[in-house]
């Protein structure tokens, strides 16, 4: 199977080498020739367009920042005309039903070329593991084309057929939603009550001990609490772009998002805050600020010998 791939930022990188490393022959591409060093040097083929990187290919993956970014590589970019009949072009971004749309009622549709979108969850770490989650929606058949592949880059207990075309992205998006959410409330709900005056390792175990316990609380959190580790692997302009399409299909389904709108707004002040490439955790550093200290917890002692 010979395989195109576009865009080798912190997730497509190692997805891609993952692909080579599996033996499937495959052509690289990215804005930036240097991105791909390693995979040239594994045996992938480099090529300067998005369109060079469609010819030929049976499956083409793009794994891209925005929606637009999407559009101007398989529309303005060539990628779209470049694809041939029967080929499947699998969209693993964080992007829109709209965009995929556009793309197949413009070209892919006349060119009898299918689509599936599939994005993925793990963050940075997962592609590296090739363990991400993976969320597809298209024509089942498709899916069944593609899970050989989903299966180098995903753990296969967590690659999911999730629907018609565009159920991938929408899945995504509201995963992300509600994790977000979750980086809000956990930290007002820490920054309160260690400005109460409640120790914070006691407050946490109480509320993981509680209803109110989450994964977030008992896992993702502990980046910041123990390492001081706002995630950098995934920038808060990334994390803000996800929130203001969640909240755009919000507005397009007729469905009231005032907490939707209201965590997006408060990643847009971190976001101001601290700059565009800050990590992903950066909202907990606002109510550090409105708690007056960081939120850590002790580091354990080791008992002398």
């Amino acid at each position: 199977m010979k395989i195109g791939f576009i865009g080798l930022g912190n997730m497509g990188r190692p997805m891609a080498r993952h692909l080579i490393l599996a033996g499937y022959d495959v052509t690289v591409h990215d804005v930036r020739s240097d991105a791909a060093l390693e995979h040239l040097g594994l045996g992938a083929r480099w090529v300067d367009s998005p369109a060079t990187c469609a010819e030929g290919v049976d499956v083409l993956i793009t794994m891209l920042p925005t929606p637009r970014i999407v559009e101007d590589v398989l529309l303005r970019g060539g990628a779209a005309e470049a694809l041939a009949p029967g080929a499947l072009w699998i969209d693993m971004s964080t992007s829109t039903p709209a965009a995929a749309r556009r793309v197949a009622e413009e070209v892919l549709d006349a060119r009898g070329v299918r689509r599936l979108d599939a994005p993925v969850s793990g963050m940075a770490r997962g592609a590296e593991a090739g363990t991400l989650q993976i969320f597809a929606g298209g024509a089942v058949e498709d899916f069944r084309a593609a899970l050989p592949v989903f299966e180098v880059l995903g753990d296969p207990a967590k690659i999911q057929h999730v629907g018609a075309a565009g159920h991938g992205y929408t899945v995504k998006l509201m995963l992300n939603l509600l994790w977000f959410c979750h980086v809000v409330a956990t930290s007002e709900v820490l920054a309160m009550g260690v400005k109460a005056g409640v120790d914070l390792g006691v407050l946490r175990s109480a509320l993981l001990a509680s209803p109110a316990a989450s994964h977030f609380l008992e896992h993702d959190v502990l980046s910041v609490l123990v390492d001081g580790d706002y995630d950098d692997s995934f920038a808060m302009v990334l994390a803000c772009k996800d929130l203001g399409l969640a909240v755009d299909l919000a507005r397009d389904t007729g469905v009231p998002a005032e907490l939707a709108a209201l965590v997006e707004q408060i990643y847009r002040r971190a976001k101001a805050s601290y700059g565009d490439l800050a990590g992903e955790m950066s909202p907990v550093r606002l109510y550090e600020t409105w708690a007056g200290r960081d939120f850590r917890l002790p580091v354990p002692t080791v008992p002398a010998v």
